[in-house]
């Protein structure tokens, strides 16, 4: 796995090396922060209420906080499978002496690590001052582990998408639907808690709310079996996806078309 850790550690190297850019891009949390606080705290005043299902203003604005966190630090990995496809460097990728999806894996995850924290500094400053202090800090390791676990499922599912480009080479009609269901199921712009039952049953049965939500709702109430369910919910879908992903992997290699000479 030397090889595999090598090209995180470049990845993470990499990053930094356009600061502007890493800044730029995450400054798009501060005015999201800033529009969710003014949404959320008309919608508590006027409801007459502190606390909507077990939630309050300062806990909404905490959960969209790392639920954006999450959402904007994962890369495109969809896209730069298919680009690779278009313009033939796939043939360079796959003829390197490692595992095409622990490759894209490793970097995806170095890619990830700093763009996370810098979002997370920048969203949760303006948290801080807008809707109070955070959540409790004893809770922060078991919301780290689950945020790596949901970037993983987020892999299974992009690397899934990415790998329809072998047979169709466009996947932005794909990725369209992914990031819609994510928005919706995963409880991105409004929490799993606000839904109504029957729409909270159906985003519990797919694998988009252990991405997006389980990890913002353990990070505003933290507990150690909110932790262990999870974790094993992730666990269940990274296996059933990983299985699917490999052999999908398997089947789709035979159906490329490398372009570009």
């Amino acid at each position: 796995m030397k090889k595999y850790w090598f090209l995180f550690t470049t990845q993470v190297i990499n990053s930094l090396a356009y600061p502007g850019e890493l800044v730029g891009r995450s400054l798009i949390i501060i005015p999201f922060m800033w529009i969710f606080y003014q949404l959320w705290s008309v919608t508590f005043k006027s409801a007459g209420v502190t606390e909507i299902n077990g939630l309050t203003v300062n806990m909404t604005l905490w959960y969209l906080m790392l639920a954006e966190t999450i959402e904007l630090s994962r890369p495109r990995l969809g896209n730069t499978i298919s680009e690779a496809v278009k313009d033939g460097s796939i043939a360079y990728i796959l003829s390197k002496p490692y595992d095409f999806l622990l490759y894209h894996y490793a970097t995806s995850m170095g890619e990830t690590l700093f763009r996370a924290s810098l979002n997370a500094l920048l969203g949760g400053a303006i948290v801080r001052w807008l809707a109070g202090a955070p959540p409790d800090p004893r809770g922060w390791p078991m919301v780290i582990l689950a945020i790596f676990g949901a970037w993983t499922l987020n892999f299974c599912i992009a690397a899934l998408i990415g790998l329809s480009a072998f047979a169709v080479e466009d996947i932005s009609a794909f990725q369209w639907i992914y990031q819609k269901f994510a928005f919706i199921f995963g409880g991105l712009l409004i929490p799993l808690d606000f839904y109504p039952a029957w729409l909270q049953a159906i985003s519990h049965a797919l694998p988009f709310q252990a991405m997006l939500y389980a990890p913002a709702r353990l990070f505003v109430e933290p507990s150690a079996g909110a932790f262990l369910s999870t974790l094993g919910t992730q666990l269940v879908w990274i296996v059933a996806l990983g299985l699917l992903l490999a052999y999908f992997y398997r089947r789709s290699i035979h159906l490329l078309t490398v372009n570009g000479g």
